[in-house]
């Protein structure tokens, strides 16, 4: 039977890919996870688990052979909050843990496919998996990009997307705007749309960021991906064992802000038998409403992301992505189910 280790396996990603891996029958699945948050468990409820590791145990373990042959790892643990200041944390979780992984991953024969992020290239303006557009604005992009040139040096091939010279597959994947189910334990960190569908139950209208970085009220565009769609790509590189590099996981199209809350009020109103309603509709029913951009957020803030899928799709990886109109509106109604 095949053996996989998830990590982070109890958060956001990292749970669909589990869920990704039982619909395909896969079972002998180690979890490792950090369960301080509580009520992270729900997002393994439901799935099919050989064995379950903290976080703290599961790494040097892993190292010294403890859990027999594994044949790939989802390497999804991390500390996600772009806020996180603390650089000495930031670093040991996201870069000094990844390279312990990855070292024994080589050593083990195993398979590493991880999660690396957009905020790898911060403040650029072209998103392709290249050092010249590598700007993160904060630590945990940094994190995230010094494990992505480790890897490089590691791997043999410091600027191509495709590694050579290692017998173990080593993917990284560049998660763009990720949204979908299983993120409600992320607080401030959740999807956009997972705030706006809890905004507009509450309050009845949804708020959004007015005029910033040359872009008008609700304007501002990111490369909004769903996490079924992250999973599958996951899964796509699993099957191709002989395929490691750097690559961007994203939709390849930047949508506005407006395009979600559209999205979410209308599915919402549809739930509701109402008719759908267009944005200035929306706007001037106060069912959208903007607010002014927070000061703590200037010159830290991606106003454009958008993914180049060139490395991606040279790969053979055809996957269709969905916009934001239908993976918004499949999200919606998975969160409205009572």
């Amino acid at each position: 039977m095949t053996r996989i280790v998830v990590t982070g396996a109890a958060g956001f990603i990292g749970s669909n890919i589990v869920k990704g891996l039982n619909a395909r029958g896969l079972t002998d699945i180690i979890a490792v996870d950090d369960l301080t948050q509580g009520d992270k468990f729900c997002n393994l409820a439901d799935l099919q688990i050989a064995d379950y590791v903290d976080a703290d145990d599961f790494y040097d373990a892993f190292a010294s052979g403890a859990y027999g042959q594994v044949e790939a790892i989802f390497h999804e643990g991390a500390c996600s909050d772009t806020m996180e200041m603390n650089g000495k944390y930031m670093m040991q979780n996201n870069f000094a843990t990844s390279v312990q992984l990855y070292q024994a991953c080589q050593k083990r024969g195993a398979r590493l496919l991880y999660a690396s992020s957009a905020a790898t290239y911060g403040g650029s303006d072209t998103f392709r998996e290249e050092p010249a557009f590598e700007l993160p604005l904060n630590v945990y992009g940094y994190s995230k990009l010094l494990f992505d040139q480790r890897m490089r040096r590691e791997c043999g091939n410091e600027f191509q997307r495709a590694f050579s010279g290692k017998t173990m597959q080593v993917v990284g994947f560049r998660y763009f705007n990720v949204y979908g189910p299983r993120e409600q334990h992320k607080g401030r960190m959740a999807s956009v749309a997972f705030h706006q569908f809890n905004q507009f139950k509450a309050e009845g209208k949804v708020k959004l960021f007015g005029d910033y970085g040359g872009y008008g009220a609700g304007a501002q565009m990111r490369d909004f991906v769903f996490v079924d769609d992250v999973v599958a790509v996951n899964l796509w590189f699993f099957d191709h064992p002989g395929i490691s590099g750097i690559f961007n996981l994203g939709t390849g199209r930047a949508q506005p802000f407006n395009d979600i809350a559209v999205a979410v009020v209308n599915t919402l109103r549809q739930i509701n038998g109402q008719a759908s309603l267009s944005l200035p509709e929306l706007a001037a029913a106060k069912l959208i409403d903007y607010i002014a951009f927070p000061d703590a957020l200037r010159g830290k803030y991606q106003c454009y992301t958008q993914a180049d899928l060139s490395a991606l799709r040279a790969t053979g990886c055809d996957h269709t992505f969905d916009d934001v109109q239908s993976g918004v509106a499949k999200y919606v109604h998975w969160l409205a189910q009572p």
